[in-house]
């Protein structure tokens, strides 16, 4: 089953962000300076300028099929890392509240993200955020496909979430959409760091299977959506400034000796496992 493999689904992804990439200009909203790196944020993508995830995304698989079997089978061995550093790491990576969720990928970018430190780049990764997560609500809101905890009965690495993703869609997953644009974002603001921080992208999405929130094509869906999104964000003039801004202040914060929010050596250690059939 080697053809339902996330490979293909990241090389297909990046071909739609170069397609879109060059769409027609699309509409944004002006904000208040500053008022980005509120709770009052708003995304840069409006109305059609956001893709559409319905029009992009397959029905999610049927019971039955060699894709669904895939699914099953990676659920089965996210479940058997239940109680490790992996499971405990998807439980950090859940938290996409800022200002938590702007050091995500503090470790791959090798700078803390901060509004106080970083006010460019902690705004742009706000922002990106609500376009990522915006990108996939239409297949959610149609599919209202049941996530893996409902079906096998086994605990997620956030119990305290559990009521709420009842509630919500599982396909595509909206924090794979989010981890993979902030992944392609930052890989072209820190290009020397690039690998990294697409390896951080791609095990970001695999914490949902971890968690046991989402099947794996969920993830794979998410990975496209993201992508989706940035390419839409490359057209917007607001997004644009930003990137610019976002890169100086980083070549800036880099020289200097800034704390690490977390321990980036035990994040590594436990980023090491993964499933091996989630490939």
């Amino acid at each position: 089953m080697s053809f339902f493999v996330s490979p293909l689904r990241i090389a297909a992804a990046l071909v739609l962000a170069t397609a879109l990439a060059a769409c027609s200009s699309t509409p944004s909203s002006p904000s208040a300076p500053g008022k980005e790196t509120t709770d009052r944020a708003t995304g840069y993508l409006h109305g059609d300028a956001i893709p559409d995830s319905l029009a992009l995304s397959p029905a999610p698989p049927a019971p039955g099929t060699a894709w669904a079997q895939l699914d099953d089978a990676v659920a089965r061995e996210a479940i058997a890392m239940r109680g490790s550093a992996r499971f405990q790491q998807a439980h950090t990576d859940a938290d996409l509240s800022f200002p938590a969720g702007a050091d995500q990928f503090s470790c791959a970018l090798g700078v803390s993200v901060t509004a106080a430190q970083t006010p460019a780049l902690y705004r742009l990764l706000e922002r990106s955020r609500i376009d990522a997560s915006a990108a996939t609500k239409a297949a959610k809101n149609h599919y209202k496909r049941p996530r893996p905890f409902t079906v096998n009965n086994e605990p997620t690495c956030t119990p305290e979430d559990e009521d709420d993703l009842r509630k919500n869609g599982s396909y595509p997953s909206g924090h794979t959409a989010i981890g993979w644009a902030w992944a392609l974002i930052l890989a072209e603001i820190a290009p020397d760091r690039a690998t990294a921080l697409l390896e951080r992208g791609r095990n970001y999405g695999h914490s949902r299977l971890v968690c046991n929130v989402h099947w794996y094509s969920d993830v794979q869906q998410g990975q496209f959506m993201g992508a989706a999104a940035v390419a839409r964000l490359h057209d917007n003039p607001e997004f644009n400034a930003d990137l610019v801004k976002a890169r100086r202040e980083l070549d800036h914060a880099r020289t200097l000796t800034l704390p690490m929010p977390r321990d980036c050596a035990a994040e590594t250690a436990a980023l090491t496992s993964d499933i091996p059939e989630a490939r």
